[in-house]
């Protein structure tokens, strides 16, 4: 892979990164916290620069960021500016931030390549001769709406519910002249013998309006948050392989294919990584946002504080459980690539 595309992938996911920590760094300033320091990537620091009472660095290693505030860690200080001495709705404002930064710019991102190249939508563009969707008398323009009761809000919805039939008949509903139809169909295997289809090729909506891009953001975001849950379904439930995760060699990997596709189809993957990044941090696990929310959630529910102290013991822990579990990952991409 040429080292420009590599280049790409990682100043993408810097961009990631540097959205979600200034989520955390805005909302800390919002409510008068000393902010320390504004780091871009992890390890021994490459460069700084001192502006105000904030470093800004940037560190070896391209795999995340931070924001370190006064007095996050636990330890005992007077300081009102003191991030463990602000109430726990500022603190969960503040920790909530990361996540929801990274929801916007994935909005933001579908939207920005949906009003350049337009987008697909889960309507009939062309139908195959003698496919099943035809067979059944599906029509142009036929609106799908939902595929065995299952809401479908864009094409890779359909698509992916096509996918996972394994070629059992399903219920496509859909809606033609203001009115609901539901009709059944059996997916056939694509003439490569790969994928189950029906035979259904997408609407395109060219030059959309300002109004449809951002709409469009809205539901593809809200569409991938849905998938991702779905797959935590599927991982839980014992259906997912070793060969299904990837680490940040795989990241960098799949982010240089996207670049080596076109800045259209890279800030599209940004798109995406932007929202498994977000769900990521709201894992309910100790260092993680998501172990911070539920903390000043139960700090706000019973109106007790959580000994700082203990915290910050078991965040050490939760981070230190998170660096082994990272460096397990890195270990996998190198002796078990996912094949692409």
């Amino acid at each position: 892979m040429s080292i420009i595309y590599i280049i790409g992938a990682l100043l993408a996911f810097s961009l990631l990164v540097i959205i979600h920590e200034f989520g955390h760094f805005a909302l800390a300033k919002l409510n008068d916290v000393k902010v320390e320091e504004f780091s871009l990537g992890m390890g021994p620091k490459l460069f700084g620069i001192k502006k105000g009472e904030t470093e800004y660095t940037v560190k070896a290693l391209p795999i995340g960021g931070y924001v370190k505030m006064l007095g996050e860690d636990g330890e005992d200080t007077k300081d009102k500016r003191a991030f463990s001495n602000k109430s726990s709705w500022q603190k969960l404002s503040i920790v909530a931030a990361g996540p929801f930064m990274n929801l916007v710019l994935a909005i933001f991102l579908f939207a920005l390549v949906a009003g350049i190249r337009g987008y697909f939508a889960p309507i009939v563009g062309e139908l195959i001769k003698g496919g099943p969707a035809e067979v059944v008398q599906m029509q142009k323009d036929d609106k799908i709406i939902k595929v065995n009761q299952k809401k479908i809000t864009t094409w890779e919805d359909f698509y992916t519910e096509i996918y996972m039939s394994g070629g059992k008949s399903i219920d496509i509903t859909y809606e033609r002249e203001g009115k609901l139809d539901t009709i059944s169909v059996t997916p056939v295997k694509d003439k490569d013998g790969k994928a189950y289809i029906v035979g259904i090729y997408p609407k395109h909506i060219d030059n959309p309006s300002i109004g449809q891009s951002i709409s469009y953001g809205f539901i593809e975001t809200n569409s991938l948050i849905n998938q991702t849950f779905s797959f935590f379904k599927t991982l839980f439930g014992g259906k997912a392989s070793i060969n299904d995760f990837g680490g940040p060699l795989t990241i960098i990997k799949v982010s240089g294919e996207a670049a080596k596709a076109g800045i259209l189809t890279l800030l599209s993957f940004a798109g995406y990584l932007s929202i498994q990044l977000a769900i990521f941090n709201i894992i309910p696990f100790p260092a993680l946002d998501g172990g911070w929310i539920i903390l000043f959630l139960f700090e706000i529910i019973t109106r007790k504080k959580v000994d700082s102290n203990k915290v910050g013991i078991i965040n050490y822990i939760g981070f230190a459980i998170l660096m082994t579990l990272m460096i397990l990952v890195t270990i996998k991409d190198i002796l078990y690539p996912i094949k692409f």
